[in-house]
């Protein structure tokens, strides 16, 4: 399928690894002209060379931190000056920390909020304005499995991204008369860095092996097995696509069935 985005223009935050890259990395193979964007210089670089030399496409690396708002500003207006405003946005950002309501300090609160609910608002408010004057555009947040079943150990993410979802449900009602649409894509268990982590840390706390915890991931999911970021990102490709015209405000599980709910 010809998915009819070849020269958008695409941005992935978060995207020098994991499902960011997966993403950029697909859009990139659609023929999308991609910018993904890393708190590190010299990994945002690699990764775009990398990219780049899969998809025979010329991708962008810059450099930013999606919990700082200076530093999305800065991201927005490097793009615009390097390819131009974006068509298609992925919004995405690292996790926050692992752990449970008696072990999160008060203070940790905000910074979940920062970086995972209003880095994407404000690249939101950022890119629309040039969606709504071409009338077409694609916002494809990255948010989780668990804002339709919180993930125990995981209270930060769980908070942040339910309200990002919230956010997300509520302006794609209010954009979809531009021709822009608004979707959530809720990532399983894949193999990335923040598994890895999330990994380490039920390890410690249940006292067994990573090689074990993963293997019980693997066994509880109906696929036997855990997802690969560019399953992932063609999910994105295809929600950036001519064809899901009509499909917004809805949250896309990519999750290998994990999920057992019936909405």
């Amino acid at each position: 399928m010809i998915f009819g985005i070849k020269d958008k223009i695409a941005l992935v935050t978060a995207a020098s690894r994991g499902l960011g890259r997966g993403c950029a990395e697909q859009l990139a193979a659609e023929g999308c002209r991609v910018a993904i964007c890393s708190r590190n210089e010299a990994t945002v670089k690699q990764s775009a060379e990398e990219i780049s030399a899969k998809t025979g496409r010329k991708v962008l690396g810059l450099v930013a931190d999606m919990s700082r708002i200076e530093d999305i500003s800065r991201l927005l207006e490097d793009l615009r000056q390097s390819l131009g405003e974006p068509d298609i946005l992925v919004t995405n950002a690292g996790g926050p920390p692992p752990g449970t309501y008696a072990s999160t300090a008060l203070e940790e609160y905000e910074k979940a909020i920062n970086l995972t609910l209003l880095s994407a608002v404000h690249l939101i408010h950022g890119v629309t304005p040039a969606m709504k004057t071409k009338r077409w555009g694609r916002i494809i947040a990255i948010t989780s499995i668990s804002v339709k079943q919180p993930i125990g150990n995981l209270l930060l993410s769980n908070m942040a991204r339910a309200g990002l979802t919230g956010f997300l449900k509520t302006i794609a009602t209010e954009l979809a008369p531009d021709g822009i649409t608004v979707n959530a894509l809720l990532p399983g268990i894949h193999k990335t860095s923040r598994i890895d982590q999330l990994v380490r840390y039920r390890a410690d706390q249940e006292n067994k092996s990573p090689e074990e915890i993963i293997q019980e991931m693997m066994s509880a999911n109906p696929s036997n097995s855990i997802g690969d970021p560019s399953e992932f990102g063609a999910a994105a490709a295809f929600l950036a696509s001519v064809q899901a015209r009509f499909i917004t405000g809805q949250n896309l599980l990519v999750d290998g069935g994990d999920y057992r709910g019936l909405l």
